[in-house]
């Protein structure tokens, strides 16, 4: 049986003096032969099925052929785990700025070309090697060094960040309001996506909008960039340069499904064993039709009205041109005009998730679907 280790990590304080906190477990290998691995989970505060998938992968693990280091984080953001109001947790949003939570990583895209410049004729394990210590070192300074001081966000952020660069391979584990499952996944990873037990795959490019994924494979995938413009080749994803990062969207917000977790623990083992991380031949891809889009073809679709909405739209099947996404109930037209309108789109797509309440304003975003889909 694998042992692991828990540390509680301090990311800020309260007004009163309280600590906020962070749970963080690892399992080492003697062996350490494969790619790390961070995973982390509920960094908005109503995306919470993502700490059952580390229950689940906790319990897992233990049992496991292990040929790599894996370091989980469940309730990575604590000020968000605990914003409520009523029912609902709230905590998408930082109270005392509004931004996103998952905006707030860091990537100096000015690094890149001085770094590749002055390591132009290292081997790939001393760039490696050093270009992680430089991103880990960035880190370090906006945390420790900023005369000007850091928000509450950032330095929850900077925290987690620091634990991810130290890794190969990243899990940002997330849900929608009301959604299917659904990755994220870079480009040059492609080949990655059919070892999850995910349908439906969204590949993005090599652009920095301030999310975890994006901070861990952009520098990379820049790097790599730099290079090719010198005249050195050499592939992303391979060798010293094994470094892979993915959003792993797990379905719907407020609710978490221990089942369901285990099962999404065993798509994320299948991923692990594809990468040599573990060494358990039964973790293998469920066999199933997998569809993606590029980002630019994941399209969100807003209320051309505001009324009660009646969600047709079943997520992760095609719906063909015309056939309606929904019906918008308006009672105040009821008896004097149209009371049901239907909203309905004019190529096919695929739905992929909607807002989570009936009632929406005009300009509310309905829905977000994948179009000019195609089947990996």
């Amino acid at each position: 049986m694998n042992n692991f280790t828990k540390e509680v990590m301090s990311v800020g304080e309260m007004a009163s003096g309280a600590k906020l906190t962070v749970p963080v477990y690892v399992f080492e290998t003697e062996n350490n032969s494969a790619p790390s691995v961070y995973i982390q989970a509920n960094m908005h505060g109503a995306e919470v099925q993502g700490n059952a998938v580390i229950f689940q992968l906790l319990e897992l693990l233990q049992h496991c052929n292990l040929q790599g280091n894996i370091t989980l984080v469940p309730y990575a953001n604590p000020v968000a785990c605990n914003h409520k109001n009523g029912e609902y947790t709230l905590g998408r949003f930082d109270p005392i700025t509004g931004e996103n939570w998952n905006r707030m990583y860091h990537f100096d895209q000015s690094v890149i070309a001085p770094f590749a410049q002055q390591y132009l004729d290292a081997s790939e394990e001393e760039i490696a090697d050093k270009f992680q210590q430089l991103l880990i070192t960035e880190i370090d300074q906006r945390l420790e060094h900023n005369i000007w001081g850091i928000t509450t966000g950032q330095r929850i952020a900077y925290q987690l960040q620091r634990l991810a660069h130290q890794a190969d391979i990243v899990l940002d584990l997330h849900t929608g309001p009301i959604s299917s499952k659904h990755l994220y996944c870079p480009e040059y990873a492609k080949s990655s996506a059919e070892y999850f037990d995910i349908e439906h795959t969204i590949f993005i490019q090599n652009g920095f909008d301030g999310a975890m994924d994006e901070a861990t494979f952009c520098p990379w995938w820049s790097l790599q960039e730099a290079y090719q413009d010198l005249g050195r080749n050499f592939t992303m994803g391979k060798g010293a340069f094994k470094k892979e990062s993915f959003t792993v969207e797990l379905g719907s917000q407020e609710q978490i499904d221990l089942d369901v977790a285990k099962q999404d623990a065993l798509g994320i083992l299948s991923y692990l064993q594809s990468q040599g991380v573990i060494d358990n031949k039964q973790y293998q891809p469920q066999e199933m039709t997998r569809y993606a889009c590029y980002l630019k073809d994941y399209k969100a679709l807003y209320s051309p009205m505001g009324g009660m909405v009646d969600y047709l739209g079943e997520f992760g099947k095609p719906l063909a041109a015309g056939e309606p996404l929904a019906r918008i109930l308006r009672m105040d037209n009821y008896g004097d005009g149209e009371a049901l309108h239907y909203v309905s789109l004019e190529q096919d797509v695929i739905p992929i998730l909607h807002f989570a309440s009936a009632s929406v304003n005009q300009g509310t975003e309905l829905y977000k679907v994948f179009c000019n889909y195609f089947e990996l």
